[in-house]
């Protein structure tokens, strides 16, 4: 596979900060390396692109470069049984998205109950999708199934440079694309923080919507309801109430279906960022109804034209300040935000390599002040992970 350009949203995930996407998933029986070897290879025929390292083009350009050292695959012996209290990193080291590193690391580790697969891709090599096809096919490969191919044709994505045009603000970075350019990423705390998790039933939730919709008669989501919940509870207690700064949620949105002539199949970063805001006493005052209100507007302006101005406004700001300014786009804001995502149609039965559906897995979350909707039996799990409180 010859150099392949990142697109805009993938140069975000380049440098400090970067957000690998990082899970590891515990099996009851032992599963054979050379087997996952040897399907490994034949996938990667499919999907070059996973071993691949980040090469500088240009001071404003990366590219993913084909390389046999884009990939890692150790292997290693516990005694130690999988448990989801235990950080992913103890399997696996996340992937890291600088120059001449592996994109994408794997490891097996081999316990007196099974095995345990960890897997780390840089973000900026895939979404939480196109992780989950990578892993999918893989084993599929190795149970002799068909796989989906994937795309990269990114055309739709293409901007076009407009020589002498002002220079962007952080202002328009929030309104066009719901990021926020707001500092080096690298002056953040490195790692994952702490976190806590916790179940919502499928009852709950029913209950919440119920009551919602027949106060207001909205057609709502479970999806928001529980973001507004959590921009309500955990904001009001991360910040200060002796300021009233605007806060904010901001959820990713997956815009293949959405995207006018974007293939769904497509192989890479295909995210969108919607963004609601409120000030703190507003939030104090607001009902969770009202709030998921908010939440649903601000993800039902993800469509074509937001996407493809999203798309040029970084694409634009990448050409006006360099790479360096990739690295000063922040998920949520740094300070007053929280960003939740929602994990809940993650096919964990498919990563099934011939002996069984992993039992349970756990995630690596590095972004600070951050949620994750997770699947779980008869509700959803939601993993927090809290920020380092300056501001109190």
């Amino acid at each position: 596979m010859p150099a392949l350009a990142l697109n805009p949203i993938e140069h975000v995930f380049t440098g400090s900060g970067s957000q690998p996407i990082t899970f590891a998933f515990s099996y009851s029986a032992t599963l054979d390396p050379e087997a996952l070897r040897r399907g490994l290879a034949d996938t990667l025929i499919s999907f070059p692109k996973v071993k691949s390292q980040l090469k500088k083009t240009s001071d404003t350009e990366y590219a993913f470069h084909p390389t046999d050292v884009g990939l890692t695959f150790d292997l290693a012996e516990t005694d130690l049984a999988f448990q989801r209290s235990r950080r992913v990193e103890e399997y696996v080291t996340p992937a890291s998205s600088f120059e001449g590193q592996p994109l994408t690391r794997i490891a097996l580790s081999q316990t007196p109950k099974g095995s345990v697969l960890a897997v780390s891709m840089s973000h900026a090599l895939v979404d939480g999708f196109s992780y989950f096809h990578f892993l999918s096919s893989w084993a599929r490969t190795c149970r002799g199934a068909r796989i989906l191919e994937p795309s990269m044709d990114r055309e739709a994505l293409r901007s076009t440079p407009r020589p002498g045009a002002e220079e962007i603000s952080a202002k328009e970075v929030r309104d066009r694309c719901g990021l926020f350019y707001d500092g080096d990423r690298s002056s953040a705390p490195a790692g994952p923080g702490d976190s806590e998790r916790f179940f919502i039933s499928d009852e709950v939730i029913r209950s919440h919507m119920g009551s919602i919709e027949q106060s207001r008669g909205s057609s709502l989501s479970g999806n928001d309801v529980i973001t507004a919940f959590l921009w309500k509870k955990y904001l009001t207690t991360w910040i200060s109430a002796e300021a009233n700064p605007e806060t904010s949620v901001t959820c990713p949105v997956d815009f293949r279906r959405i995207m006018p002539g974007f293939p769904r199949n497509y192989f890479g970063c295909a995210l969108c960022f919607a963004t609601a805001v409120i000030d703190l006493s507003g939030l104090v005052k607001t009902s969770v109804g009202e709030l998921a209100v908010r939440v649903k507007a601000a993800v039902n302006r993800v469509r074509g034209p937001y996407i493809s101005s999203s798309m040029d406004t970084l694409d634009g700001l990448r050409r006006q300040k360099g790479l360096a300014a990739m690295e000063q786009i922040h998920l949520r804001h740094p300070c007053h935000g929280l960003i939740v995502t929602n994990l809940t149609r993650m096919p964990v039965r498919d990563i099934d390599f011939g002996s069984g559906a992993p039992l349970n897995f756990s995630a690596y979350v590095e972004v600070r002040g951050s949620a994750a909707i997770l699947p779980a039996a008869g509700g959803v799990e939601v993993m927090v992970v809290h920020p380092v409180r300056s501001d109190a």
